[in-house]
């Protein structure tokens, strides 16, 4: 599957047309971000791994979606200069996508196939939890909100899916990454 992921075009937030084999060998956290959502602190977070652990070959890429609820309704433009001025964000953005549903983007149709479950931070699983605020969720294995994580190791495989509300500095994802950090 690697070769896949890293062959599908995406496009960074400033329409720049490139694959995600310019990251090949570096360890992938791909993250579908939102600004309106009440996980949107978790960019601070995105950020912070970002910078701690990029010199050791972490790269943290963010995709903005507006499947879930309306909450990223901007602009490429206006999402960029969102990211930068509230979060300082500094890891690589690209333009908004879709991840779910009959216009699912091929980046996200591949993630979901090579890794269907996410993992959990709770004994309550972010499913339901969203049930409890009125939602409806997504059935597995489709992605269900906004801020969920695909870990890629060093060759584009797909080693972990992590809920929504796995935070950026959760031990359980923080330990993953820094597990495939230093395989090399």
């Amino acid at each position: 599957m690697s070769a896949e992921i890293y062959d599908i075009p995406v496009r960074r937030i400033n329409g720049t047309i490139e694959s995600l084999g310019k990251y090949e060998g570096s360890v992938a956290l791909i993250v579908n971000v939102a600004s309106k959502c009440g996980l949107t602190p978790q960019y601070e977070g995105l950020g912070k791994l970002y910078r701690e652990y990029r010199g050791n070959g972490l790269v943290v890429l963010g995709f903005p979606a507006n499947d879930f609820a309306g909450q990223e309704p901007g602009t490429n433009q206006e999402i960029e200069s969102f990211c930068q001025t509230n979060f300082g964000a500094e890891f690589p953005m690209f333009e908004k996508i879709s991840v779910t549903g009959s216009d699912i983007h091929p980046l996200y149709k591949a993630l979901i196939s090579e890794r269907p479950t996410a993992i959990e931070s709770s004994d309550t699983p972010f499913r339901v939890k969203l049930k409890g605020y009125g939602k409806s969720p997504n059935p597995e294995p489709e992605v269900v909100w906004n801020f969920e994580k695909f870990l890629l190791n060093r060759s584009g495989d797909v080693v972990g899916r992590f809920a929504p509300d796995v935070k950026p500095e959760d031990p359980i994802l923080v330990d993953a990454i820094e597990k495939e950090l230093a395989r090399q």
